[in-house]
This record gives structure tokens, sequence and C-alpha cells, in this order.
């Protein structure tokens, strides 16, 4: 049950006590107490705890709820045959039988606590008055209508909400796809394209790219056990962020630059920045053919911000290139530090490099 769902149950049998208490109080008003009030009031009794210990006991009861409303509607039925005052306590028991049976079954039990209170109305009258049996048909007419539009609405929500989960989801597993397995597989065969060059002038380099690979290989395994299972990245897990940027920038050739003094910044932001500088770099190293990167990482008062920068062949940010890949890099590096309220700036020009610019805001003091 949502937490609308919820309130709406909760302030419904809030409004059944309160009208079995009205109802009670109207019925004393008028009738007073004596011998031929005391069954009336006694039945309402009941009703009270009976209603009262299904609504407590409700996961307890589990198949059992619809003869809890079965008796609750006897007992509701029979204290409106003899005082028709208490017939406004029906709306609440609409909206559990509602929601509790199936459609045709709920509109059917509707239609018999109608008929009952128009029953006992009709009985006491001492004339005919249409009011009698028109305004307990039409509130039960809106009753249902409201709880089934409501219904239908939660339930679309829940399915949307369901959707907006599994899209997300496929973003997650798309975005870490194109910062781990792709890039690691772009790696791999990069040095295995140098090695298969070298095998013949220089065994022992084609060896070492081999090595490197195989290393290649094993980290990518680890990074799909992990995302698959929502962990950290190996590097985090390990130790601290300007720790995983370095290993980060040695495998690339890169240098990192650590500016004030490191502070927590949160699992999130660190991955998240983690995830722009492995964006980054692949994109100098697959895209900008750039010949130096280096990275600064700057612990701030107020945040901490990672630059990377390239003198590589840099493009027009306003125009990324199609399938040149930094289309969808940037996007999943600007989704990574918004989820973590941060913001990412790229400036670049075709022949002038680029910088990459992630900020996020200090979170703890």
């Amino acid at each position: 049950m949502t937490a609308a769902e919820q309130r709406i149950y909760q302030a419904m049998h809030a409004g059944f006590f309160l009208l079995l208490a009205a109802s009670a109080s109207r019925f004393v008003v008028r009738h007073g107490i004596g011998r031929e009030s005391a069954v009336p009031l006694v039945l309402s009794g009941v009703l009270a705890v009976g209603y009262a210990a299904g609504i407590v006991a409700w996961d307890v009861l589990g198949r059992w709820r619809p003869a809890w409303l079965a008796a609750v509607t006897a007992c509701w039925a029979a204290l409106v045959l003899m005082a028709p005052s208490f017939g406004w306590c029906a709306i609440p028991l609409f909206f559990i039988a509602l929601r509790l049976l199936g459609t045709r079954a709920a509109i059917a039990l509707v239609t018999v606590l109608t008929a009952t209170y128009v029953v006992a109305q009709l009985r006491l009258a001492d004339r005919i008055d249409p009011s009698l049996v028109l305004a307990p048909v039409a509130v039960a007419g809106m009753t249902t209508v409201i709880f089934l539009e409501l219904r239908r609405l939660m339930d679309g929500l829940a399915a949307a909400q369901h959707e907006a989960g599994v899209l997300a989801e496929r973003e997650r597993l798309a975005r870490e796809i194109h910062d781990t397995l792709a890039q690691g597989l772009t790696s791999m065969g990069m040095l295995l394209q140098a090695a298969d060059r070298e095998w013949g002038s220089d065994p022992a380099a084609a060896r070492g790219h081999v090595r490197r690979a195989a290393g290649t290989a094993a980290e990518n395994l680890e990074e799909a056990r992990r995302f698959v299972r929502a962990l950290a990245p190996p590097g985090l897990a390990a130790g601290s962020l300007p720790a995983a940027l370095r290993a980060v920038a040695e495998g690339a050739g890169a240098d990192l630059r650590v500016d004030g003094a490191e502070y927590p910044t949160g699992a999130r932001a660190e991955e998240a920045l983690l995830r722009v500088a492995q964006g980054a770099l692949a994109n100098a190293r697959e895209h900008a053919g750039a010949a130096r990167v280096v990275l600064t990482l700057s612990y701030l008062d107020d945040a901490v911000t990672l630059d990377i920068a390239d003198d590589g062949a840099g493009f027009d940010p306003a125009a990324p290139r199609p399938g040149a890949g930094r289309g969808y890099g940037l996007r999943a590096m600007r989704d990574r530090l918004a989820e973590a309220g941060g913001r990412l700036v790229v400036e670049s020009a075709p022949g002038e490099g680029t910088v990459v610019a992630a900020t996020i805001p200090r979170s703890g003091p």
C-alpha cells in the first residue's frame, strides 16, 4: 500500500468512528437512555469494537478479511434497522468493500447496504418522501465512482512508477557499461593490436601489452560483478578518491594533482567523480588523440572539483560529432553529477583541446 492509500484509509477509519459517535449522540438526544435505547447503544458498541479489532488485526486476518467484513456489515444492518440514524456509517464500509472485494462483489455489497438504509428509513417514515431514497442512492453512487476512479488512478501511478524504475535501472546499466565495460574492451583491443604489431620485432613489449590486456579484462570482470550488485567501484571500495583517481590516471598515462586537504564527500559523489574521470580519459584517448592529460582534484571550502584537461583535437561542445562517442559520454557524466547534486562544464574548441570540469557541493561540515 502506498503512503497516499494509507492516508486515505486512515481518514476513512477515523470517519467511521466519528460518524458512529455522532449517530449515537443523536440517538441519545432523541430517545434518551433507557430500556428501549439500551439494545441499539450496546449494538453500536459491539460494532465499534468489531470494526476496531479488524483494523488492528488486518494483517493477521489475511484471507478471513471478507468474513470480518460480513460480520461488521451484519452488525451494522441490524443496528440500522433499529435506529436509521446510524446509517451514515455505511460510507466507510463502502470504501472497505471496494478495497477488499472485486468490483462486482463490492458494488453488490454497496447496493445491499444502501437498500438496507433506505428500507430502515421508509419503515419509520409517516409519509413517502423521495429524498429518503434518492439521497442514499446518490451518496452511494458518488462514493463508488470516486473510489473506483481513485483506484484506477493509483494503479496507473503505480504502473508509471514501475516503468520509471525500469527505465532508471536501464539508464544506470547503460552508463555503467559505457563507463566501464565498453572502455575496458576498447583498451584491450588497442593493447592487443599493439601486441600484434610488435610481436615479431619486440616480443617482450608485445607480452607486456598482452599482460596489460589481461589485467584490464580482470578489472572489467570485477566491474561487471560490482555494477550488477550495485556496489561501489573496486577502486573506491579499497581506498580513497585520490587513490582511485591516481590509479585511473596512471593506467591512462595521465597526471594527477590534488589541491587542498581531503575530506569526506560521500560515496555517491566519489563514484560520480571517478566515473567522470574515466569517461573524460576515454574520450581524450579514443577521440581527441591527446598527448597529455592532467587531472586536478581540488578540495575547496564549499565544494570538491575535478578538472580533466587534455591537449587533443578539441570539439564544439554545442554540436558534438555524431558517432564520436562524446555525446552519450558527456550526457552520462552530467546525469551522474546531477544525481550527486553536482554539475558539469565542458570547455573546448576545435584544435584547442578540452577541459571537463566537475563540481559537487560539500555535503558535510
